[in-house]
C-alpha cells in the first residue's frame, strides 16, 4: 500500500512539473508571438500563439492572442479562401475565450467588428447589444449601432430617390408619399433607436466628435421620411447644427493637445 502510495505521489509530482513546465513554455512563445506581432510578422506571430495554446489551453490570452493574429490578417471585402479562412480562425479562438470566461469584453468587442467588417449587419447588432450588455458603459458599442442604423438606410434611400428624380442635393422629404410610408414602417423604427443609440454614446462621452458626425448623418438622411418640407428643414437645421459642434469639439481637441515643451493650453 505504501509502495503504491510513493508510486502515485512520484507521478502526481512528474504531472505538476510537466504543467510548470508546459506553462513557462507556453509563457515564452506568447511573448515571442507579440514581439513577431510587434513587428508586423503575423504569420510567425500565428505560429507561436498556436504553440502557446497546445501547450496552455485553458489560458484564455493564448487563445486572445491567436484570434487577433488571425484577425490582423484579415481583409475586409476580400473573398479568396485565404482570407475566408483566416475570419474563420478568429472567430473559432475568440469563441474559445468565451467559452473560457463568457464575461470577455474584448473577446466579445471583437466578434461584433468582425460581423461589421463583414457587412453581416444583423450579427454585428446582436454582438455590439451583448457587448453593452457587459458593459453599459461602452460608447463604441452605442456608436457602432448608430452607424449600422445609418448604413442599413443609406441604400434604400438613395434607390427611393433616384426612382423619384431626386438628386442627393434636392431638399427632401420623399416626393412620393406611398413609398415614403411604407420606407417608413420598415425603417424609422431602426434610425429612430439609432438616433438614440448616439445619443447614449454622447451621453458617456460629451466630447465623442465622431458620434457627432454620425448624429449629423442619421438626423440628415432620416429625415427624408417627414411628412411635409417644414419638419424636414427643422431637421436638417438640427443635423447643421451637430455638424457645427463637431467641427467645433474636433477644433477644441487640437488645441488641447500639447505644444513643443509639453506646455499645453491648458496650463497656460
Amino acid at each position: 500500500m505504501i509502495r503504491h502510495l510513493l508510486v502515485f505521489s512520484g507521478l502526481a509530482a512528474l504531472t505538476l512539473l510537466s504543467t510548470g513546465c508546459d506553462k513557462l513554455k507556453s509563457r515564452d512563445n506568447l511573448n515571442k508571438g507579440v514581439q513577431a506581432y510587434k513587428n508586423s510578422r503575423f504569420p510567425e506571430a500565428v505560429t507561436f500563439f498556436q504553440t502557446a495554446v497546445q501547450l496552455e489551453p485553458t489560458n484564455k490570452n493564448t487563445h486572445q492572442y491567436l484570434a487577433i493574429a488571425f484577425m490582423s490578417q484579415y481583409i475586409p471585402g476580400a473573398d479568396s479562401p485565404e482570407n475566408v479562412h483566416m475570419v474563420e480562425n478568429a472567430y473559432r479562438e475568440f469563441q474559445e475565450v468565451l467559452k473560457l470566461d463568457p464575461k470577455d469584453e474584448t473577446a466579445t468587442a471583437y466578434i461584433a467588428k468582425l460581423y461589421f467588417d463583414q457587412r453581416k449587419m444583423d450579427d454585428a447588432v446582436e454582438w455590439n447589444k451583448k457587448l453593452i450588455a457587459l458593459n453599459p458603459q461602452n460608447k463604441e458599442a452605442y456608436y457602432t449601432l448608430g452607424v449600422i442604423a445609418w448604413t442599413q438606410w443609406l441604400k434604400p434611400d438613395r434607390e427611393a430617390r433616384n426612382k423619384m428624380n431626386m438628386k442627393p442635393e434636392d431638399p427632401g422629404p420623399l416626393k412620393d408619399k406611398k413609398v415614403r410610408d411604407e420606407l417608413k414602417i420598415k425603417y424609422r423604427p431602426m434610425l429612430d433607436e439609432g438616433v438614440a443609440n448616439i445619443q447614449k454614446a454622447l451621453d458617456i462621452d460629451k466630447e465623442y466628435d465622431d458620434a457627432m458626425a454620425y448624429m449629423n448623418l442619421l438626423i440628415r438622411y432620416r429625415a427624408d421620411l417627414d411628412e411635409n418640407p417644414e419638419e424636414y428643414k427643422k431637421d436638417t437645421d438640427e443635423a447643421d447644427a451637430w455638424v457645427q459642434k463637431t467641427l467645433a469639439t474636433k477644433k477644441m481637441k487640437a488645441e488641447r493637445k500639447p505644444v513643443a515643451g509639453g506646455i499645453t493650453t491648458e496650463s497656460q
